[in-house]
């Protein structure tokens, strides 16, 4: 096997450290020696020799190109200064990101903002015992004696206060395991808790908290504080120095944590590898939801055998998604050299290994390296930044904003962004203090009404069920937050003030907070994914095709008219090359925003263009085909043109669509197309199943992906839009076709492409429909038809016809009782009340499409 690619994406992806100390001064008390060993005292003496002293000590010389002694690495390290080895350590790493827990008393050590200077973000870990033994070193104000209720409202209140914000607080810590062990006990009674406070505070200051009672007690509250926020708890487990009674610190013990209802859904992380624990720690992050892994300290303290004696343990069991990264980092810039050089050492091993045993494939170990290093921690924490798969630190993007959380002063405007029912892009624009403030944990109010507007009318639709009564909370989803770049804004704007930026947001509609409403396009999309992950333990990934014009600005007759910037054909290189600057900044911005283009190019109709991006899972896919738009439009615009997606702009000309590639996954694995040369059409049955279900019920799916009047000028026989109710294998001309792309062995099909979807639609209600059908497929086994070789239009009288008009859809749809079942009956009357009134419009204004380019 070639290993190659896979040492590539080990030794090239920029890492995120998610846990690690503050570096002390050079003339610190705490000495060099003391960052290879977790030993103190007479048995510090034996550190040098341990294997992983000698390696470490080896390494660290090389770095510095000096003699491999101690003695001269720290002669080197005197006469360099501290920003100098850090500044190497640090480039040598190539870390983007570290989360420092600065509870760890050390001497000399240097705050948080001093780290910014080697590592472009940083973000703060606070440590709840420290939080809780600082408040206690306090005389209160009116001198008074402590109480627990005293000292628990003051802890909350100091919680509350901290901006849980950019470089502040990303997430909590917990070293109970140093103090009383892990055994927590969630339901510790106030009478042991307010005796075991008054058992610390007799002891006098500095105040230490070693009573179990009490300490179960700060714990408990702190992970209701952690859901409250919603902060990830890292929690110290395994190994540490000899403070610590290794027999307590086994994760096995948080099992009344684990399993205590009202922690759910906290993300806790056990640090360490849980090292000697790493097969238990393994089996926990495999069967509780909430429970992450975190191998810093592990490595780079252990031998080398051992380090990856212990990863391989804790992928034994662990979902590759639940493993992350760190240094452990401390004291010196060196540990975080070591912790990555190590790290990227061990996990190619690892990754190789498991590919050789035929655990993985190369390419899933890629994506495992990837994930691990960097994109689990990024999702853990919700780290907003764009981190390079393959490439060097200078090419981490320059904007890093904790995702979710508060921006830096530059940025003065959030815009929450939703898409309604007809498919058209909203936006509530709220400045950063009160986005950070309230609207991220309360939302913003919208009324009913706003699922119930069509494409000409700013008001509910008859027949919707949704009025102006009533209000919703517009409420963001943290995870989809990013800087939009400068040139969405207006020139006029930056001109006036250039430090400004804004920031954007994809929003989820909740009747109040955590109670999702369930005319919700997104969480429609999630409920419907549910289904059929939970029976058919599938999940389907998309990947988006977007045609659009690009429109420019003429008058006639001392009218505006928009007309189409070219004449060019298919492919031209002179059409692309009359926009080749626009397509640069679109790639670019869509690559700040994680977004994948896979290629692009002009389309057959004049001023016509397509962009196809990568596919993933279903619902990224939604959000990142929304954000394509919002991109194009705005680069487009700042160039003095118009983008539409509009399916027929002209009646005279060709539509534009939106096609849609959909594959099948199971467990990292494509199982659409078939494991073996058996299948009849190179799919494997399940993807037979679910596909014969999406043409069987396409006729109503279509009040979906072509959801109006307009998208039937361009459903047409002879354009490449599929007209007839078939499939086809590469033809173009069918609406459902199986392709096989390149690196794809012949004979099997990897996904198929939805031609009859457009830009009007809404793409996570769209996504939810074709879920439904293919759930129908599967559950009754539906086979399809023979495909067609031919032009269907050549067929005519053979083939069905699939709707000639909304009105058409619209009924198929009213007659479906399964996509009624699996979408959910109340969303099912608002769109059908938004597409009658969208036909009833339409139909008495017949010029009114020609508006859609400045809606879609």
């Amino acid at each position: 096997m070639e290993f190659a690619e896979l040492r590539e994406a080990v030794e090239k992806t920029e890492l995120v450290d998610g846990h690690a100390h503050n570096i002390v001064a050079l003339d610190s008390a705490f000495a060099f020696i003391n960052s290879f060993s977790e030993a103190s005292g007479d048995a510090l003496a034996y550190a040098p020799h341990s294997l992983s002293f000698k390696r470490n000590l080896r390494n660290i010389a090389e770095l510095y190109g000096c003699e491999s002694s101690l003695q001269a690495v720290e002669e080197h390290r005197r006469s360099s200064g501290l920003h100098s080895i850090s500044s190497v350590c640090f480039e040598a790493a190539n870390i983007s990101a570290v989360l420092i827990d600065d509870g760890l008393k050390l001497d000399k050590k240097q705050d948080i903002e001093w780290h910014k200077s080697f590592v472009p973000f940083v973000g703060r870990i606070l440590r709840i015992e420290t939080l809780a033994e600082e408040i206690l070193d306090q005389d209160k104000s009116n001198g008074s004696p402590w109480t627990l209720d005293i000292f628990i409202e003051t802890f909350l209140e100091k919680l509350r206060s901290y901006p849980f914000i950019a470089d502040k607080i990303v997430g909590l810590k917990s070293i109970a395991a140093y103090r009383s062990g892990l055994e927590i006990n969630t339901h510790v009674t106030k009478k042991d808790a307010e005796e075991g406070l008054a058992e610390v505070l007799r002891a006098g200051k500095p105040v230490r908290i070693t009573n179990k009672s009490l300490i179960d007690c700060i714990f408990t509250h702190s992970l209701e504080a952690a859901v409250s926020f919603d902060l990830p708890l890292q929690i110290h487990t395994g190994f540490g120095d000899k403070d610590l009674d290794l027999r307590l610190s086994n994760p096995l013990h948080l099992r009344t944590v684990l399993e205590d209802k009202r922690f759910s859904k906290c993300r806790l992380v056990l640090l360490h590898a849980s090292y000697p624990f790493s097969k238990e720690a393994s089996y926990l992050a495999s069967v509780y939801q909430q429970v992450y892994l975190d191998f810093g300290l592990a490595v780079p303290k252990l031998s080398f055998h051992g380090m990856i004696s212990s990863i391989k343990e804790l992928l034994e069991l662990a979902p590759v998604k639940k493993v992350m990264f760190s240094t452990d980092g401390y004291a010196s810039p060196e540990t975080y050299y070591l912790g990555a050089k190590r790290t990227r050492e061990v996990l190619f091993s690892v990754l190789r290994d498991a590919c050789i045993d035929g655990d993985l494939s190369v390419a899933e170990a890629i994506e495992a390296a990837k994930d691990i290093c960097a994109r689990n921690a990024i999702h853990f924490y919700k780290i907003n930044f764009d981190v390079k798969s393959f490439g060097s630190k200078d090419n981490v993007h320059s904007n890093f904003v904790k995702k979710g959380t508060d921006a830096p002063e530059d940025v003065s405007l959030v815009r929450i962004i939703w898409v309604d029912a007809s498919g058209q892009h909203r936006c509530r624009v709220v400045p950063t203090k009160r986005f950070n403030d309230v609207v991220t944990k309360n939302g913003v109010g919208l009324t009913f009404a706003c699922m119930g507007m069509t494409s000409a009318v700013d008001g509910p639709a008859d027949e919707t069920n949704l009025t102006g009564t009533g209000e919703i909370r517009l409420l963001p989803d943290l995870s989809t937050k990013f800087r939009i770049p400068c040139f969405i804004i207006s020139d006029v704007t930056l001109f006036l003030n250039r430090e400004k930026q804004e920031e954007m947001v994809l929003a989820d509609m909740h009747l109040k907070p955590g109670e999702a409403w369930e005319y919700c396009p997104r969480e429609a999309l999630r409920r419907v994914s549910k289904v059929l992950k939970e029976e058919f333990n599938l999940v389907l990934n998309a990947g988006f095709e977007n045609e659009f014009y690009l429109l420019k600005s003429v008058q006639s007759e001392g009218k505006e008219e928009w007309v189409p910037i070219d004449s060019t054909p298919y492919c031209s290189t002179a059409g692309y090359n009359a926009v080749a600057p626009i397509f640069h900044e679109v790639v670019a911005y869509l690559h700040s925003l994680n977004i994948t283009v896979e290629q692009l190019h002009p389309e057959a109709g004049k001023g016509q263009f397509e962009t196809a991006m990568g596919h993933t899972v279903c619902t990224s896919a939604a959000d990142n085909l929304i954000y394509t738009r919002e991109v194009i439009r705005a680069v487009a615009r700042k160039h003095g043109l118009l983008a539409t997606f509009a399916p027929k702009y002209a009646l005279d000309d060709l539509g534009s669509g939106s096609h849609v590639h959909i594959s099948l996954w199971q467990n990292g694995e494509n199982v659409f197309m078939a494991s073996d040369g058996s299948s009849r059409h190179g799919m494997s049955d399940a993807g037979e199943e679910f596909m014969a279900g999406v043409l069987y019920h396409l006729p109503s799916i279509l009040a979906f992906t072509a959801s109006v009047p307009n998208s039937y000028d361009r459903i047409q026989p002879n354009t490449w839009s599929g007209a007839y109710q078939c499939w086809g294998k590469e033809n173009r001309e069918v609406p459902l076709r199986t392709a096989c792309p390149p690196g794809v062995r012949d004979g099997l099909v990897s996904n198929f492409e939805i031609k009859s979807f457009d830009g009007c639609a809404n793409p996570h209600l769209s996504l939810a429909a074709i879920i439904a059908g293919g759930i129908d497929g599967l559950r009754k086994h539906l086979r399809l038809p023979e495909p067609i070789d031919a032009n269907p239009a050549s067929l005519d009288g053979k083939l069905k016809r699939l709707p000639v008009s909304l009105s058409e859809s619209l009924e198929a749809l009213r007659k479906d009782d399964v996509l009624h079942d699996i979408i959910g009956e109340k969303l099912l009357v608002a769109i059908k009340g938004v597409r009658k009134a969208e036909i009833d419009y339409y139909a008495k204004n017949k010029d009114a499409y020609k508006q859609l380019i400045h809606r879609y």
